[in-house]
């Protein structure tokens, strides 16, 4: 039987055009084109950091109508080295997302992200707005300290069991600074410490995602994938996030001519709504969507519901 949510997303398509970009002498990113060859242009920015883009994603998109071009961010994913550090900051990240448009030859696109992908769109709109037609949001994460303290310590007041798990594998001293002591962990060369870590800090991300359980992927990662993913989030987690000494927030102002939708659960334990809710006030023309009954994860009924909405009225020329 399907899930709830697959009535409501568009069917599985496959691409019809993909390849590698080497973008530097270290990395070479990986991207792939679905739907229509002639449509407008949407590009698709995957969360994590260090998610990478997944099949499902590509099903937002009316495919008769859209171009959809989805890219595997450095080290991530089918990008290359997977887990490399190494020159990896948001920067980079914007200008592989403008190497990406120029490379297939597009003015102007619809940008679409969610979670760390809303925080990377907002960057790459302050950076280059006269390349966005619109904006579709999801899960919003602005790359302050305060949402980061949430996500290590504030989240045990709903889910203190899966908390407890979560920091079980540190000493007591260790658990007023959690995030450096995964990033010790994770960086370390040690297997017997780094896939262990590796495994605990994914799998409590996962725990609090969704308002209701879900059952688990019948295609759970690798290891090595689950390894490369944490190493990728805890890079960026650490450096917050490579965002400019001017807060997200401060630099709405360059981009809010540009039509816009956020979508947020009203639950998200990942990314709370306050940040969404500051997000739609500094930028008031935006349509705020609070979808009231679900979490942080894109594929919830009421979230993919409300993102599918989006682009259909993006599609047919209305602002959102």
């Amino acid at each position: 039987m399907a899930s709830p949510s697959e009535s409501l997303i568009f069917p599985a398509i496959e691409p019809y055009s993909s390849g590698w970009i080497q973008t530097s002498s270290v990395h070479k990113f990986y991207y792939e084109e679905c739907g229509n060859p002639a449509g407008a242009p949407v590009i698709v920015l995957h969360g994590g950091p260090g998610s990478g883009c997944t099949p499902a994603q590509r099903r937002f998109f009316d495919p008769a109508h859209y171009r959809v071009v989805l890219f595997d961010q450095r080290g991530c994913g089918r990008s290359e080295p997977a887990g490399c550090t190494e020159n990896n900051t948001t920067q980079d990240l914007i200008a592989d997302i403008e190497c990406l448009r120029q490379h297939l030859d597009i003015g102007k696109w619809l940008v679409f992200g969610g979670s760390w992908g809303s925080t990377l769109a907002l960057a790459y709109a302050a950076t280059y707005p006269q390349h966005i037609c619109g904006m579709v949001l999801r899960g919003i994460f602005l790359a302050r300290s305060n949402e980061l303290d949430w996500f290590l310590h504030q989240a045990r007041h709903i889910f203190p069991e899966t908390w407890e798990q979560f920091v079980s594998a540190l000493a007591p001293e260790e658990q007023t600074d959690i995030l450096t002591a995964y990033a010790h962990r994770i960086s370390n060369d040690d297997a017997s410490l780094h896939i262990p870590a590796a495994r605990i800090w994914s799998a409590y991300e996962t725990s609090i995602m969704t308002l209701l359980p879900t059952e688990p992927s019948s295609t759970p990662l690798t290891d090595a994938a689950i390894l490369a993913r944490a190493r990728i989030q805890l890079h960026y987690l650490t450096n917050g996030c490579f965002i400019s000494d001017t807060p997200l927030l401060d630099q709405v102002q360059s981009f809010r001519h540009i039509p816009a939708a956020i979508i947020q659960g009203r639950y998200d334990m990942v990314c709370p709504i306050l940040s969404a809710h500051e997000l739609h006030k500094a930028w008031p023309e935006t349509d705020f969507h609070i979808v009231p009954d679900a979490g942080h994860a894109a594929f919830e009924p009421g979230i993919a519901a409300a993102l599918i909405q989006a682009t259909e009225r993006f599609k047919s020329g209305q602002n959102p």
